[in-house]
Parts: structure tokens; C-alpha cells; sequence
């Protein structure tokens, strides 16, 4: 492939640094110039040093989606590979590690397909420019190139879900109501839970795990118009009735299923029906009283792993559960 460009491209404002002995440039560029100055080498190149995974349309697209939230819409530089056709000048000698580049051919692409690909269909859509930061080395050979990529790729790791979550409180309120179960002493989920979703001995309930069980739990129309703090304190009320109703079960992880996920989700399907019969459509006042009596018509199930819940997995099991507890409460 002929990666020389038909006429040089300049980019100003460079600063030059190296990084573990390369030689690197930090700067931006026009959305048009980073399409038009970037290549992709494919796995399947005929060369036999191609890596990149074809792109994935909806990923482009969910980008594009994010950028049209405008400020807010920040991002990480795009990586690249100059391969020595990026020449570098200084301004001036008392800032040598400041000035421009030439750029005389286009730079191989090694991580920030997606992003471009969905700035490529944002610029499209809006008839916009938009300003994309790039790290790019002054050359790597084809190996290093495939072994950072693999790097990044495989051993870099995400925060997780959990983590993310935790970080959309202030957002998003059942991120918020799950991190408040987890961090109020007053709650059940208080020493057996984690918000970082590292789970460990005593610590087997992540804030991903009661994100999802809150869904199913504040699911109800009739719950949806409260506040946060209304639904927080409906979902602790109903889950310490459940710990005093079964406490020793609540903290014996390995010989009790009660919280396990898939029983935690069957118990908020079925919450989510008892809730529904403590308000009315005018929202005027919440039976909390009604929690408990709901709660006390589930006192003889055996949460017990070797009892007749052993076999149950996966949601389709908690909807089963679920079904079954909600005739006891009818």
C-alpha cells in the first residue's frame, strides 16, 4: 500500500517527548486531517503484519451518538505510528521540543479505529469540524507496532461496571440508590458488598450485581414517579425486612442462597410486586407498614443450598422463583 501523501500535511503546536527511549509528538488536528493523515492495516493484510479487527459499525456509531452531546463529549487521544515519515521542526532553540511537523505520508492507526470512525460520521452528519488529540511515535517497527497493540488490547483492563456505576451516581439514581445500599450501615448490603466489583470472602454482592436487582425491584409504573430517596428508602426497607426475617441465612454465603444473585433478583421481581401495593396512583402516602406484612408471608421458604432451590440459575430461574413467591404473598 502507498502510504505517501499527495502533498505534505503541516500540524503546528508539536511537542516532542520520548517515551521508554522512543521518540514520540503530542498534538491535534482537524477531524479532516486525522481521517485523511491515518491508515489501518488490517489482520488480513498480504503482508503478514496486519492486526487491526474490521471495525465495528455500531461502535462507530455509538461514538458519533456520544460526540453530539457536544462539550461534554470529551475523549483520549487516538495512537499512531508515524513510521519516519513525520519529520519533526523546532521553533526556535530555546524551546527545541516545540514546533511542527511535516508530515510527508500517512501514519498507521494502532489504537482509535472506532473513534474515528465515529467522528468520520459525525463530521458527516453535522457538516461540522471537530479537533481530535493524537500520540504518535516517530517510528516503530511492524513487530513493536503489533505488540503494543496487542498490549493495549489485551492486558490493559477496563474499571469494570461496577466501578462505572459508581461512578454515574450523581446521574443516573439507581446508580445512586445501589451505592447508598452499599455504603449506609443501616443497610443490609453494608459488609457484603463491593463497589469496585472485586468480589472476596464476605464481600459477594457488587454494586453491578444491585444495580440490576434494583431494575427488577423499582420496575413497577406505579414506583416510578418517586424520588431517589423515596425509592431508597422503600428498597431498605424491604431488604433489612428480609434480613431480619432470615438473619442468619442474610450472612451464611455458602450454606444459604438467599443472597446469591440469582435468588437477590427473585426477591426484588417479587419486591417489586409488593411495593406496588403499598402506594396508589395519587402517590399520596407509602405503606411502609406494608413491606413488612408482605415480607412475613415469605418466612418458610428454605434458602438452604442443598434444599429445593439448589438447581435454580440464571434469570429464567429467578422468574421462576419469583412466580412462585409471589402466590405466597397473593
Amino acid at each position: 500500500m502507498n502510504n505517501i501523501l499527495p502533498s505534505p500535511i503541516v500540524i503546528e503546536n508539536v511537542i516532542q517527548c520520548k517515551m521508554r527511549g522512543k521518540v514520540a509528538y503530542q498534538s491535534n488536528v482537524s477531524a479532516t486531517i486525522a481521517l485523511n493523515a491515518t491508515f489501518v492495516k488490517p489482520y488480513n493484510d498480504p503482508s503478514g503484519k496486519g492486526y487491526q479487527r474490521p471495525v465495528n459499525p455500531k461502535r462507530c456509531n455509538d461514538f458519533a451518538v456520544y460526540l453530539s452531546k457536544g462539550q461534554d463529549a470529551l475523549f483520549t487521544p487516538i495512537l499512531l505510528n508515524a513510521g519516519s515519515l513525520w519529520e519533526f521542526t523546532s521553533y526556535d532553540k530555546q524551546r527545541p521540543q516545540y514546533g511542527r511537523l511535516i508530515c510527508k505520508g500517512k501514519a498507521s492507526l494502532m489504537d482509535g479505529q472506532h473513534r474515528l470512525g465515529g467522528i468520520k460520521r459525525y463530521i458527516q452528519e453535522t457538516n461540522s469540524e471537530i479537533i481530535v488529540p493524537f500520540l504518535a511515535f516517530h517510528c516503530l517497527d511492524e513487530d513493536e507496532e503489533i505488540q503494543l497493540f496487542d498490549t493495549i488490547n489485551t492486558k490493559a483492563r477496563g474499571i469494570g461496571s461496577s466501578l462505572s456505576k459508581f461512578l454515574r451516581r450523581d446521574s443516573d439514581d439507581i446508580s445512586w440508590i445501589a451505592t447508598e445500599l452499599l455504603v449506609n450501615s443501616e443497610s443490609p448490603f453494608y459488609n457484603i458488598g463491593s463497589i469496585v466489583g472485586l468480589r472476596n470472602k464476605g464481600r459477594h454482592i457488587t454494586l453491578q450485581n444491585l444495580y440490576r436487582t434494583l431494575h427488577l425491584l423499582i420496575k413497577d409504573p406505579l414506583l416510578l414517579s418517586y424520588s431517589k430517596e423515596e425509592k431508597l428508602n422503600m428498597a431498605l426497607t424491604y431488604y433489612n425486612a428480609l434480613k431480619e426475617m432470615f438473619p442468619h441465612q442474610w450472612l451464611d454465603y455458602s450454606d444459604y442462597r438467599i443472597t446469591h444473585i440469582v435468588c437477590l433478583d427473585a426477591l426484588s421481581i417479587t419486591g417489586s410486586t409488593i411495593l406496588a401495593k403499598c402506594t396508589t396512583e395519587g402517590k399520596k402516602q407509602f405503606d411502609y407498614a406494608g413491606i413488612n406484612r408482605g415480607v412475613k408471608k415469605l418466612s418458610g421458604i428454605d434458602w438452604s443450598v442443598q434444599g429445593p432451590l439448589k438447581y435454580i440459575k440464571g434469570l429464567n430461574g429467578s422468574k421462576s422463583l419469583a412466580n412462585d413467591l409471589k402466590e405466597l404473598i397473593s
